[in-house]
């Protein structure tokens, strides 16, 4: 990832945490220092825990206190939840400031816009952190219209009916 470049996988469609995986794992095999942090999924992992094989150069975080998707919580429960996720951000933040990996993975970090959880204005701030410092990979269903000028690459997903 030696451009800095930053992603973004939005849209409807399957298949955008798998395409963020498929960048670690190529970062990975450069030898490189891969962190993903994960929201809105509860603490559900499943679809990363292919990369524990690759813990010398890949860290999974999850900040989130209940199992559950976000959407499947109780509204008391999201308002609790919220504060959990926001941490995952501060930490997001401090990643990319200190240049600790190579590719920074916010998996379902666009949600968390469309949510109002965080603002349009944090992912900007990340994005542009991480300029100079680290490559960037955000993926999550809408992508507020102001980030997509900030990627290099964004690609939609999008079901296609069969």
């Amino acid at each position: 990832m030696s451009d800095y470049n930053v992603q973004v996988y939005f849209g409807e469609g399957r298949g955008k945490t798998n395409a963020a995986i498929g960048q670690c794992i190529r970062a990975i095999s450069q030898d490189q220092q891969v962190i993903i942090i994960q929201f809105l999924k509860g603490r559900d992992t499943d679809a990363l825990r292919c990369l524990e094989q690759f813990e010398d150069n890949a860290r999974l975080f999850c900040f989130e206190k209940f199992e559950r998707f976000y959407k499947d919580l109780s509204e008391e429960e999201q308002k609790d939840e919220r504060g959990h996720l926001r941490n995952g951000i501060s930490y997001a933040k401090k990643v990319a400031e200190i240049g600790e990996c190579d590719l920074l993975v916010l998996d379902e970090v666009l949600g968390m816009v469309d949510l109002g959880i965080i603002t349009r204005e944090d992912l900007e701030q990340i994005i542009a952190t991480c300029r100079g410092n680290c490559s960037l990979v955000m993926t999550g269903m809408k992508c507020p219209e102001e980030i997509l000028p900030l990627a290099d690459i964004a690609t939609r997903f999008c079901a296609v009916e069969v």
